[in-house]
C-alpha cells in the first residue's frame, strides 16, 4: 500500500492493530523550563549555531556547537561544553575539532549504547557547503578525551545534523544529507537525504552509505524513525531559497528496507521555512515531531505528536513563540522521560535549552 502522507486512507480495523495502547494523558504536566546556555558573552566567535546535546551514561549533559566569526568563516570550529549531573553551571566551552586549514560546523553527539560517544562534523573543502565531507571523533571516556579525526565519507557535498538512531537489529543508523549548488541562499532541487549505517560488530567495515531520498524541490537534514524492523519514516528540511513562500512544506518518505531505499519524497501538512526539524520515537511509542510552524520564518517552534506512526498528528504545541529565529532545534528524550531540545536564536549567537514533558505536548490539539 502507497502512503499518503496528508490525507491518509486506514482500514479501521488494520489503524486498530497497529496502534499501541499509550498511557492516559496527564491534566497536571508542568509548564517547559527555558534555559539560556551561551551567548555573545562567551568567546568561541559570536557565531553559535547548529548545537546538538546528549544525555550521557553517568547522567552529564555534554552539548556541541560550531562557533567562529561566521557561518562562512574560516576560523570555525566544533566546541564541547558539560553540564554535570546535579549541577546548575556548563563548563566553559573547548574546541574538540579543529582544522587549521578549514571550516568545520553542524558538530552531532552521540552516546552508542556500548558507550562510546560520538562526534560527528563536516569539513568545509570549499566556498559552500556543497564542497563539505563528513569526519568524526570518538570518546571512550564520557567526553573527556577524544579519538584523532575519522573519515565517515570523503564524498563531496555530504553533511550531518541529526543525531543517529539504533535499529532493531543493533546496528546504527546515521542520518546525513548531500547538498550540490553553489547558491548560499538557496538549496538545490539535485540536494538528496541519505544515511549511513555501521555495524558495531564490524566497526572496521567503518559507515556504508544507503538510499538517497529524492522530490521535486529537493530536500535535505533527514530526521529517521524506526517504526518497526525496517520501516523507516523520514522527515526532511525543504530545498528551495529563504524568500516568502506560498508551498514550502516538510518532506517526507518511507523505507521498507532498513533505509536501502526511499520513497519519493512528498510534502506533508507541516509548514518549513527551510529550516531543520527534528523527530524521534518516544518511550511510550509515540512519535514527536520538533519543528518551525511557520512557512516564511522560524517562529514559532512547535511540536507535534503521532499516535499512529505519523500517519496523523492530533497533537500539536508552541514551545516558543517570540518574534525570533529559533533555529536548528534537536532533541532526545532522557532517563527520566523528560524531553531535552536545543535551538539557537537572536541571529545564531545566543544557545536555548528546553526541557517539557511528553504529557505537556499532548494537551495541545492540533487545529
Amino acid at each position: 500500500m502507497n502512503l499518503r502522507w496528508n490525507s491518509p486512507v486506514i482500514r479501521p480495523v488494520f489503524l486498530a492493530l497497529m496502534i499501541p495502547a499509550f498511557a492516559t494523558i496527564s491534566s497536571h504536566a508542568a509548564d517547559p523550563v527555558f534555559r539560556r546556555v551561551f551567548g555573545p558573552e562567551v568567546p568561541t566567535g559570536p557565531y553559535k549555531h547548529p548545537a546538538c546535546l546528549e544525555e550521557l551514561s553517568n547522567g552529564d549533559l555534554y552539548m556541541v556547537y560550531y562557533g567562529g566569526e561566521g557561518e562562512y568563516s574560516n576560523d570555525t570550529a566544533v566546541f564541547g561544553s558539560r553540564l554535570a549531573k546535579d549541577t546548575s553551571g556548563w563548563t566553559a566551552p573547548v574546541a574538540i575539532a579543529r582544522d587549521p586549514l578549514r571550516s568545520l560546523g553542524n558538530g552531532v553527539i552521540w552516546q552508542t549504547p556500548d558507550g562510546w560517544v560520538w562526534m560527528f562534523y563536516v569539513v568545509r573543502f570549499g566556498p559552500t557547503w556543497s564542497d563539505s565531507r563528513i569526519q568524526a571523533k570518538v570518546s571512550k571516556d564520557l567526553g573527556k578525551t577524544w579519538s584523532d579525526p575519522t573519515v565517515v565519507s570523503f564524498e563531496r557535498g555530504l553533511m550531518v545534523r541529526n543525531r543517529p538512531i539504533v535499529l532493531a537489529d543493533g546496528s546504527y543508523l546515521l542520518p546525513a544529507y548531500e547538498e550540490k549548488g553553489e547558491d548560499k541562499e538557496s538549496v538545490s532541487p539535485e540536494s538528496v537525504s541519505t544515511c549511513f549505517r555501521f555495524d558495531p560488530k564490524k566497526p572496521a567495515e567503518g559507515w556504508a552509505r544507503l538510499g538517497s531520498i529524492s522530490s521535486d524541490k529537493g530536500n535535505i537534514q533527514p530526521a529517521i524513525v524506526e517504526l518497526e524492523p525496517n520501516h523507516l519514516i523520514a522527515y526532511c528540511r525543504r530545498g528551495g531559497g529563504y524568500g516568502p513562500n506560498s508551498s514550502g512544506y516538510i518532506v517526507a518518505s518511507e523505507s521498507k528496507d532498513g533505509g536501502k531505499t526511499w520513497s519519493k519524497g512528498v510534502d506533508t501538512q507541516f509548514p518549513n521555512p527551510n529550516s531543520a526539524v527534528d523527530m524521534m520515537k518516544l518511550k511510550s511509542g509515540r512519535v514527536m515531531l520538533l519543528y518551525n510552524h511557520h512557512m516564511n520564518v522560524r517562529t514559532p517552534l512547535s511540536v507535534a505528536v503521532s499516535e499512529d506512526g505519523g500517519k496523523t498528528w492530533p497533537f500539536r504545541r508552541d514551545l516558543a513563540t517570540e518574534y525570533n529565529a529559533f533555529a536548528y532545534p534537536i532533541f532526545f528524550q532522557a532517563k527520566d522521560g523528560r524531553i531535552h531540545a536545543i535551538y539557537t536564536s537572536d541571529q545564531r549567537k545566543v544557545i536555548n535549552h528546553a526541557i517539557f514533558e511528553e504529557d505537556w505536548a499532548l494537551q495541545g490539539k492540533a487545529k
